[in-house]
């Protein structure tokens, strides 16, 4: 638990009196908010971040004087392999460190988030990483340095507006654009742009980066040809195949991460096998396995996810973690997966 000023251990009672609830709808709202209505969760919310409560959880087996040995970690997509190489990233770190590593999953759901790391804080860990959830500064008061208890925060590959802590990110950008080029440089016109929820940081900018090359090149953005809410493959696969129905469908795709881009291929593929022209080229950001099977051309904007992981749990365990907030940018790369030797246009 975290001492108001002047008065001791912040207590349930305190925050129930604070948002004149009862002490149970307290527990239950910590608890996860099971039957609890939405705007007293809300009210104890509020009164939690204004005293400063945070449960604790190890309060029990934590003899005084002793670290919990954890480092918390938040992702956004436990479904995504991608954020497997990130985790692992962060242990390696840790691990080298003597700590070990809390995983949880946010669903890009800012009020899970929120649950998440006040559970975390609950369990004393000795600091966090944390891939923030879509959402921008809306509701992200629980990563605010004063909402901490005193405990080191490093973001990964986000940044969140008003939030100052340290983070490390990707060029978002600047790959966008250079894999857009690679299209535009073979003739494509028609190009189709599949990414995550618009809220989302890097998906905001890479449609940045995408939408420049055009620019430079130009081409308008077609609104046709952008989905922008994808967040798994399923839902990339309707919005490639609706796509390729159009009178005029893409000649080729921008997949703004590695979700989005195998929905596409195998949207492309069953077109393919139904008889269809043959299908657009792609290129997609973030690697993923058996990229090499991909049935048209493929490029893939790269990075090492581990070294995302190891680089933000580096900036965690540095002493100590910069006040101001240090972002650092790792650079990305272009690799042509499968070419082949006649592209359709």
């Amino acid at each position: 638990m975290v001492a108001s000023p002047g008065s001791g251990p912040v207590t349930v009672k305190d925050v129930a009196a604070h948002a004149g609830v009862s002490p149970m709808t307290v527990s239950r709202t910590l608890g996860g908010g099971k039957n609890v209505r939405p705007e007293l969760q809300e009210l104890v919310w509020k009164s939690v971040t204004a005293l400063g409560y945070h449960r604790n959880e190890n309060a029990r087996s934590l003899r005084p004087g002793h670290s919990s040995g954890l480092i918390g970690v938040a992702i956004t997509n436990l479904a995504n392999p991608y954020y497997g190489d990130f985790a692992i990233g962060v242990e390696e770190v840790a691990a080298r460190h003597g700590r070990r590593i809390l995983l949880g999953n946010s669903s890009e759901d800012q009020e899970r988030e929120r649950q998440l790391i006040a559970d975390f804080i609950g369990r004393q860990v000795e600091g966090l990483v944390v891939v923030p959830a879509a959402g921008g500064e809306t509701g992200s008061a629980h990563l605010a340095a004063g909402a901490l208890a005193g405990t080191p925060l490093v973001l990964a590959s986000r940044l969140v507006p008003g939030i100052d802590a340290s983070a490390v990110i990707l060029d978002d950008q600047g790959g966008a654009e250079a894999g857009t080029r690679v299209l535009l440089d073979v003739g494509h016109t028609r190009i189709a742009y599949l990414g995550n929820l618009s809220s989302v940081f890097t998906g905001q900018r890479r449609f940045e980066g995408f939408s420049r090359a055009m620019s430079e090149a130009g081409l308008e953005v077609d609104a046709e040809l952008v989905r922008r809410e994808q967040q798994d493959v399923a839902s990339a696969r309707d919005a490639m195949a609706a796509m390729l129905r159009l009178p005029e469908p893409p000649t080729a795709v921008f997949a703004a991460n590695n979700r989005n881009a195998i929905g596409a291929m195998t949207a492309i593929a069953a077109h393919m096998h139904t008889g269809g022209d043959p299908g657009p080229s792609v290129v997609g950001f973030d690697g993923f396995e058996l990229a090499e099977l991909s049935p048209v051309p493929l490029t893939l904007v790269e990075h090492d996810a581990r070294q995302l992981g190891r680089r933000a749990a580096e900036l965690l365990f540095a002493a100590p973690v910069s006040e101001a907030g240090v972002v650092e940018t790792i650079p990305v790369r272009i690799r042509e997966v499968r070419r082949d030797t006649a592209i359709v246009v």
